[in-house]
């Protein structure tokens, strides 16, 4: 197969010392909970090395246009070498268009983001650069006792180290951490619940192909508001990233979100689609064990049968952490990945 057409250029790596900006493109959760954005500042020192620039907008709730005017700030700045989010919220689809792909093009840097970022990583991929899908400095830095090991391995070859990672499970997975109301959120982990194997399906063949996707309900944004405007072909032989968020859409929406993108040729374009392990509950709601498991099985059941229905070739896996997870892998967006159906693996490429 020929690879894609359309390139995506891998920015190159900070070095310790060197500048990240530290943004709220969407909501500015450090405005609210300035505690936990400050142990999430110290963590991202320590794990990194590199050195947290905060802009008007990071703590402050915002226009569109004053996000998209300290985002176009940060990746004009030669100084800063990285960007990551401090995480998601709602409108950040308003943001976008604000935004000059030109700036973004003339000196490419790592940007870290997930959920909501999702309209960011997309936008920096239609017009030729590679991020990274996970990560939030307010969710996985700055929550609970510490920075979970798996998160912490990929946040560091993400920004730092490059190479290639095994994705592994690290046994266990929380939904929702302790309410940030709650000074204990600074020090305690949320419920974690042990986690299943993940469930391979398809042909039992190695993929390696580059990554596009997100969040699912994000990803309808997107093609609803002709935010991909590229032909399917782009993503010949590509891995598609599917995770899904704490609003907990229902296994049916998730079918039928699938279902629309397979109708726009997505899915056949694709040879092999990770879907994470979803959450089931959240601050509001956490029901029983055997009900969360139902639920996952559902969603699990609806996403296979979607995917097999427009390409049985494609290997799909379902369970991986990543998205609205901890401990939460980060993985490269725009990067490779090698899904591989034989000795039943996955390992990302953070180059």
């Amino acid at each position: 197969m020929h690879p894609p057409e359309h390139r995506i250029v891998r920015p190159p790596k900070p070095r310790p010392g060197d500048r990240i900006a530290v943004v709220s493109p969407s909501w500015a959760a450090p405005a609210h909970f300035p505690a936990l954005h400050e142990q999430a500042l110290r963590r991202l020192r320590e794990v990194t090395g590199l050195v947290p620039v905060e802009y008007p907008t990071t703590r402050a709730d915002s226009s569109p246009e004053a996000r998209a005017h300290d985002l176009e700030a940060a990746f004009a700045d030669p100084e800063i070498r990285a960007v990551v989010a401090t995480i998601g919220g709602d409108d950040q689809i308003t943001v976008v268009r604000h935004l000059d792909p030109e700036v973004a093009r003339a000196d490419p840097k790592p940007f870290v983001g997930y959920s909501d970022n999702t309209n960011l990583l997309n936008w920096l991929w239609v017009n030729g650069v590679g991020g990274f899908y996970g990560g939030s400095t307010q969710v996985h830095l700055g929550a609970g006792p510490g920075v979970d090991a798996v998160h912490a391995a990929s946040l560091r070859a993400a920004l730092l180290d490059g190479g290639t990672l095994e994705v592994t499970d690290p046994g266990v997975s929380e939904d929702t951490g302790v309410p940030w109301t709650d000074p204990a959120s600074l020090t305690s982990y949320g419920e974690r619940d042990a986690t299943e194997p993940w469930s391979w399906h398809g042909p039992p063949r190695i993929v390696t192909g580059r990554t596009w996707g997100g969040c699912l309900e994000i990803l309808e944004w997107i093609l609803t508001a002709n935010r991909f405007p590229l032909p399917p072909s782009v993503l010949e032989g590509g891995v598609l990233l599917v995770e899904t968020s704490e609003e907990l859409p229902s296994a049916q929406t998730v079918g039928r979100i699938l279902r629309s993108i397979g109708e726009r040729g997505l899915l056949r374009a694709v040879d092999a689609v990770l879907v994470a392990r979803p959450p089931t509950s959240d601050l509001e709601q956490r029901p029983p064990e055997d009900e969360r498991r139902r639920l996952r099985d559902a969603q699990r059941e609806a996403a296979v049968a979607t995917i097999a229905a427009y390409n049985p070739d494609a290997v799909v896996v379902v369970g991986i952490p990543f998205g609205h997870t901890r401990p939460q892998w980060i993985l490269p967006y725009g990067g490779t990945v090698t899904v591989d159906g034989v000795r039943q693996r996955v390992v990302a490429d953070y180059a």
